[in-house]
């Protein structure tokens, strides 16, 4: 055991390439996505950020979100994530989830969801401060 930190936490994880993602940078409505792709964090945090834009009820963003959020954990435990720890903003096909993360944040606590709010802001801060600031602050 020597050498080894015991107070280290688990390694990050990175999540492997979201196949959404190319769709989406070549034009793909976002809806287009989520058919294509219904597993992917990718599409539904596109389809969650497009409702934002297009001034789309808190519920419906709350509920896109949502769905994004069960797909990313679903995708973040088959890659090896315990439940806790690092999920770096810096790795690009993390960023699904961290929005959808975000975005259920943002759209419980404008629904009145306080204790979502507090559990989704807390759980993006200790997933990736990075994500926080860019997201969130």
């Amino acid at each position: 055991m020597t050498g080894m930190d015991l107070m280290a936490g688990p390694p990050p994880t990175h999540l492997p390439e979201d196949p959404a993602a190319s769709d989406l940078a070549a034009g793909t409505p976002p809806a287009g996505a989520v058919r294509a792709h219904p597993a992917s964090p990718a599409a539904w945090a596109a389809l969650a950020s497009q409702a934002v834009d297009q001034g789309a009820d808190d519920v419906t963003v709350y509920a896109y979100a949502r769905v994004g959020y069960h797909r990313s954990l679903d995708l973040l435990r088959r890659n090896g994530w315990k439940g806790h720890g690092p999920v770096p903003w810096e790795h690009e096909p993390n960023r699904g989830f961290l929005t959808c993360l975000a975005l259920l944040a943002k759209a419980a606590k404008a629904i009145g969801e306080d204790d979502e709010w507090e559990r989704c802001s807390t759980f993006l801060r200790d997933s990736s401060a990075t994500a926080y600031d860019a997201l969130l602050g």
